[in-house]
């Protein structure tokens, strides 16, 4: 070929080349005109408000203003998908850990006591139930600020602070028309997310995870897929396995979820291979995550046969342990059908990490490829979420359930800080509510029964039977 000729074509290569870039450059340059334009559009929006609206905005009603309209803005995306501001995004970021500094109560507002802001009860061995906090103490202030029409969020921020710092909080006990004020100093709270079904008698700070005795079938109730959630079902099954358990019930009931990585540890635990989950998305490469033999604690070769309580609140990372163990055999699911929380959100920091963008960008699916979320046109004869095994439904109407939550509720609540000093009782002459025991005086109190539990216990203890006194064979782990 020709010198000539060469140097034509290589004059067109570099005229296409340029011609390229030239176009990439327009097209980019066209997305960043669109982004202004949207920009723009908010911005408009957001002068006419300021200069033309019938009442002037403050600077932090025009931010929630903001806020509002990117979070109705997500809503359309899917419910998932939120914009977690800079207060939200601190409470979001404790409530992931599983710590944070504070005093230790559970509160909220008591309709039965006027909407006035409540402890629900202190949690044990932290600096509120040390200090004499009992449940169904009214806190009237918190360092000298009235809590009348304060929001629960707001004051969650005052009494949470760092360890070591000191708060105050006025409060009232319940029965007494004294108030007091209480100084706490604060400390590093661990949010336990492994509970048992009631404390041990000799010391109420840790849980007997062994409920049936006789028949030596654990329960373990898992709240949330925390930081901690892992290292705590390790120490609830070692303390199983040295009580000689020979059947478990994990109560996943009303548990929104947590952490993906989490969720697969804890089912790792009870598997010895095999797919755990996957996630799929657009702009996600395929995750895939397995079980592994090294990390297993009660698998299928230790005999003790497994059932995982679920209802309609349990969803996202309580969907995928139960799917994982489901498709595996290695557990029997009873209940109600699950939520339907089958995607992931990526939480991506916005405004140099004070606040977050919490975005939905894949989805879970079943070792068995079954799809596991719940789309807004999804029917119920759909595929989604985690159905009990069949034979093993147990349907409870809404006032069921309810009483199931309260009955639930009432009894993790810490009502004395010490079995010697009990707590004053209310009496019906003064026209106040009356202590457990005197309720509907002369009346028989019905016992609640959690039928989904007592279903549970059923299945394990026919599997208990089966096994006779020999027991679950033992474990043999290499190492």
């Amino acid at each position: 070929m020709s010198r000539q000729n060469v140097g034509w074509l290589l004059g067109i290569s570099a005229i296409s080349l340029f011609g390229l870039l030239v176009a990439l450059q327009v097209s980019a340059a066209r997305e960043q005109d669109k982004d202004y334009d949207t920009v723009r559009l908010v911005v408009d929006v957001l002068h006419e408000v300021r200069s033309r609206y019938v009442n002037e905005i403050d600077p932090e009603r025009e931010r929630r203003l903001v806020e509002d309209m990117l979070n109705g803005g997500l809503e359309r995306l899917d419910p998932h998908s939120t914009y977690i501001n800079p207060r939200e995004f601190k409470q979001f970021t404790r409530q992931s850990k599983g710590k944070f500094g504070g005093i230790g109560v559970h509160i909220g507002y008591d309709r039965s006591n006027r909407g006035l802001l409540t402890i629900i009860s202190p949690m044990v061995g932290t600096p509120a139930y040390e200090s004499g906090i009992l449940a169904g103490d009214v806190v009237l202030k918190i360092d000298g600020k009235s809590t009348e029409g304060m929001r629960l969020s707001e004051a969650v921020d005052l009494i949470q602070g760092e360890p070591g710092q000191k708060v105050t909080l006025t409060v009232r006990h319940e029965g007494s028309t004294e108030t007091a004020d209480v100084d706490i100093v604060r400390a590093e709270i661990q949010v336990p997310s492994v509970l048992g079904d009631q404390r041990k008698v000799n010391d109420v700070k840790a849980w007997d995870f062994m409920l049936d005795k006789k028949n030596q079938i654990g329960y373990i109730r898992l709240t949330s897929f925390s930081e901690t959630a892992t290292k705590e079902m390790k120490a609830a099954i070692d303390e199983l396995q040295k009580e000689g358990v020979r059947g478990v019930v994990i109560d996943l009931r009303s548990n929104p979820g947590g952490l993906l990585k989490a969720a697969v540890e804890i089912a790792d635990l009870f598997l010895n291979e095999g797919r755990i989950v996957s996630t799929k998305g657009r702009n996600h490469k395929e995750e895939t995550y397995d079980a592994h033999n090294d990390n297993t604690l009660l698998g299928p070769e230790s005999g003790v046969p497994v059932a995982i309580l679920i209802n309609k609140y349990s969803a996202s990372a309580s969907e995928i342990l139960s799917a994982a163990l489901q498709d595996h055999k290695r557990a029997v699911i009873i209940g109600e059908r699950s939520y339907g929380k089958g995607s992931v959100q990526n939480v991506i920091p916005m405004e140099h990490g004070s606040s977050a963008l919490k975005l939905t960008t894949a989805s879970y699916w079943r070792p068995s490829g079954k799809n596991i979320h719940r789309f807004p046109e999804s029917k119920e004869t759909d595929e989604w979420g985690v159905k009990p095994n069949k034979g093993f439904e147990v349907e409870l109407k809404d006032e069921e359930r309810l009483e199931y939550m309260l009955w639930r509720n009432d009894r993790d609540v810490i009502r004395v800080k010490k079995p010697e000093q009990p707590r004053p009782e209310k009496t019906e002459k003064s026209g106040e509510k009356t202590s457990d025991k005197a309720h509907d005086k002369g009346k028989p109190k019905k016992e609640f029964v959690d039928k989904v539990l007592e279903k549970a216990l059923e299945y394990l203890r026919a599997e208990v039977k089966k096994q006779g006194d020999a027991g679950p064979a033992p474990v043999q782990k290499q190492g």
